[in-house]
């Protein structure tokens, strides 16, 4: 308990102000010991030396206001509206970006990104759970736009109408451009050609695919190559399937698949599928022309990306494999005949052409390619095709990047 506390303070009758004054006179007269006098006053040594230095000073008594004399982030009425404004058009955008948005909106010296946050807590715009949310993490990229695309279906959701939206998302992996937002109604592969068809004729090829295992890009058999597969190595495209179960691998791509659920998605349900298109092309026009991405230094996506130097042929063409090869086709059933024996190879091959070589280091074994890739091993001896995986020929330049 603090001393003087069970007696009448001398505060409980007098103005605060005066009863300071009277402490200090007090002291200066030694009517008794300083120690003594504060204990009366139930205040501590320091405060009463505060009010003494105070006193003598001929500064007021009085409490100050912890107020401070600058409030760095106060700002006028007309900008915090317009910060206010811009938040509740798009909601999921933080401070940094949306700073940026400003600034390519016209505002040519907006408020600080601390200024802005501090709208946003003063308005009710900002959670602790989203500046959580919001910590950077280090990401890998291509060293230059169409090295690597990234391709996912990801969060299918029920629509208005009760049918089943599938979202098909493709993004360069340099530039973080999205090259197709499209509404699906189902994963299968005519739907899927018919969008990466598009998106080719309109951006030209990408060197590299990167998709997961699963419908239309793979499949649930192991070590299986797709229709998806074939038609990508015809376009001379290398397509790599992530490991099972690590998503972190297409992050790009995910992360885009998040942006679009956080910023559109949980503010607007789409009727139907048609809707769900027009506001999925709506969000990539905005994603790539006007939201800021801290990996491209606040940039945009557009302002990284370039168009592709390779165009997309109207017609496969043929592919001839050479004189040191042993070439064969592929039967309907997927089946491969080679020195008087069948061997299963992959239905996505049915009628295509392939080359078999022997290995230079394994006995007994021979590659086999499919135009300028390498897609499995024939063990003889073992009468087996084996380790079913794209690869690159050896001494590609692609193989490099």
């Amino acid at each position: 308990m603090r001393k003087g506390v069970g007696r009448e303070m001398p505060w409980n009758t007098k103005g605060l102000e005066t009863m300071r004054e009277e402490f200090v006179k007090r002291v200066l007269a030694k009517e008794k010991s300083k120690k003594a006098l504060c204990q009366e006053y139930g205040i501590s040594r320091p405060t009463g030396d505060k009010w003494i230095k105070r006193y003598l000073a001929g500064e007021s008594l009085s409490d100050r206001s912890r107020r401070p004399f600058h409030t760095p982030n106060r700002i006028s009425e007309w900008a915090e509206h317009r910060i206010v404004q811009a938040r509740k058009q798009e909601p999921a955008i933080g401070a940094q970006k949306l700073h940026r948005m400003l600034q390519n909106d016209g505002w040519h010296d907006p408020p600080s990104v601390s200024t802005i946050n501090a709208v946003f807590k003063r308005n009710g715009l900002i959670t602790p759970q989203a500046s959580e949310k919001a910590r950077r993490i280090p990401r890998f990229e291509m060293a230059a736009p169409n090295v690597m695309w990234q391709a996912d279906f990801k969060g299918d959701f029920s629509l208005r109408d009760k049918t089943r939206c599938y979202p098909l998302s493709l993004l360069d992996d340099h530039s973080r451009f999205c090259l197709c937002a499209d509404a699906k109604g189902n994963m299968q592969f005519p739907g899927v050609f018919e969008s990466f068809q598009r998106v080719f004729r309109t951006y030209g090829l990408p060197q590299r695919l990167l998709c997961d295992n699963g419908v239309p890009w793979g499949s649930n058999q192991k070590e299986y190559i797709t229709a998806f597969d074939v038609w990508l190595m015809e376009l001379g495209i290398l397509v790599i399937h992530i490991r099972p179960y690590r998503p972190q691998t297409q992050g790009k791509v995910e992360r885009f698949n998040g942006s679009y659920t956080q910023e559109r998605l949980q503010f607007y349900l789409p009727a139907d599928l048609a809707d769900a298109q027009r506001t999925r092309e709506e969000y990539r026009h905005f994603y790539n022309e006007k939201r800021p991405h801290h990996a491209l230094g606040l940039n945009t996506p557009a302002t990284c990306y370039r168009e592709s130097s390779r165009s997309y042929p109207e017609r496969i063409p043929e592919w001839d494999y050479g004189w040191k090869y042993e070439v064969r086709k592929v039967d309907e059933n997927g089946m491969l005949c080679f020195k008087k024996k069948r061997y299963f190879l992959s239905e996505g091959l049915r009628r295509k052409y392939v080359a078999l070589y022997p290995s230079s280091k394994e006995d007994g074994v021979f590659h086999i390619l499919f135009r300028e890739f390498r897609i499995a091993k024939l063990d003889l001896k073992e009468g087996v095709v084996s380790s079913k995986k794209i690869y690159l020929r050896e001494g590609d330049p692609r193989s490099k990047v």
